[in-house]
């Protein structure tokens, strides 16, 4: 069943992977790729804030010609123009919308590679303060040896410490992990 799951995902991925790698080749010949990720961060945000948006990108009961009418019209009320808006239009029009957040991430990871710049996901369990970001991103940056583009989950069931992901590698020092990791180490005993 695991393998499956992770087949099941792939396709996604690959098509995330796809869409974003053709947006990244036209918008840097159109020197355009700095609004385009602006545009698509805006876009990522507005979808994170909305439920009724989480639903016509998700749901497969919304025709194309649905999500296209709703899309073009937020897309201008947001407004997000030019070259993000034609690719977000041209996903829903292609019934791709499910897999327009992966396309977002990938199209970021595509212009930090460029820009020489890693990238890092944080998971804490409460929103940092502004000195705290400043000094994980500080830390993240020297043992990367270049720029790192820090993102944020908060995740309140990791209770304390953090998790990182930066590129393949993964550093889990949240207390979730450390209390089952004790909690193993007990069972092992006894």
């Amino acid at each position: 069943m695991a393998e499956g799951g992770s087949q099941e995902q792939s396709p996604v991925s690959g098509v995330a992977e796809r869409y974003a790698t053709a947006l990244f080749e036209l918008a840097s010949e159109a020197k355009t790729v700095d609004a385009v990720a602006k545009d698509l961060d805006g876009f990522a945000a507005m979808i994170a804030e909305s439920d009724d948006l989480k639903r016509l990108i998700e749901s497969p009961a919304f025709s194309a010609q649905d999500q296209v009418s709703a899309i073009t019209a937020l897309t201008a009320k947001a407004g997000i123009a030019g070259l993000a808006a034609n690719f977000i239009g041209f996903v829903a029009s292609k019934r791709r919308l499910f897999a327009l957040p992966g396309m977002i991430r990938a199209f970021r990871a595509k212009v930090a590679e460029a820009k020489g710049v890693v990238s890092a996901e944080v998971t804490l369990a409460e929103q940092p303060s502004a000195a705290q970001l400043k000094d994980i991103t500080a830390a993240l940056r020297e043992v990367a040896g270049k720029d790192v583009d820090v993102s944020l989950k908060v995740d309140p069931a990791i209770i304390g410490g953090l998790i990182v992901k930066m590129g393949s590698r993964m550093v889990d020092a949240s207390l979730k992990t450390k209390l089952n990791s004790i909690r193993l180490a007990m069972k092992e005993v006894g």
